[in-house]
């Protein structure tokens, strides 16, 4: 099972590292991607990681799913052309989109959320064009698109991952690891 986790300057820390971290203990291969053309990335609050790789030195097509943490660097998904093809042919392949925070509004702007279920961080769910916002979940599962609201909701988030790839046991057994 192989995750992407996309990171773009300006992205929100705790909604990539959660689920970094969260979907690594639980046994997934999680690679992280910069479409910054640099290694290192810059979150919102200053925070330096370093990608595992570039975009342009990763073949996307071989994941399972697409994380795209949100944050105010969101808008630079959309400005990435091989990036948002990369992410509507996951979407039209039936692959797995988890996206957080500002992110799900990226999906809404593609269309991709017409006819589903989501929600976004509070006060954008006008992006979400087509979707039946969910505003009292902090995450959403339509299909293979997972979505939720912010950082206050990062670990919920990234446990609802581990739980659509590996089942409710995987959850419970991190959860007992993790003390939650």
């Amino acid at each position: 099972m192989k995750v992407f986790v996309i990171l773009t300057d300006g992205f929100e820390e705790i909604e990539a590292v959660s689920p970094i971290d969260i979907l690594r203990r639980a046994g997934i291969d999680v690679t992280t991607v910069s479409i910054t053309k640099k290694k290192q990335v810059k979150g919102s609050h200053d925070i330096i990681i370093e990608a595992d790789t570039l975009l342009e030195e990763c073949d996307l097509t071989k994941g399972e799913m697409l994380v795209l943490p949100g944050g105010p660097g969101t808008g630079s998904y959309s400005t990435h052309k091989e990036f948002i093809e990369t992410l509507t042919d996951y979407f039209d392949k039936g692959k797995w989109i988890a996206s957080i925070c500002a992110a799900p509004t990226v999906l809404g702007k593609l269309g991709l959320l017409k006819g589903k279920k989501a929600i976004c961080y509070p006060g954008m769910e006008s992006d979400l064009e087509g979707t039946s916002v969910e505003y009292d979940s902090k995450v959403v599962v339509d299909g293979k698109l997972i979505t939720s609201k912010g950082p206050g909701t990062a670990v919920d988030f990234s446990l609802k991952i581990v739980e659509c790839l590996l089942g409710s046991d995987a959850v419970k057994t991190l959860k007992e690891r993790m003390v939650i």
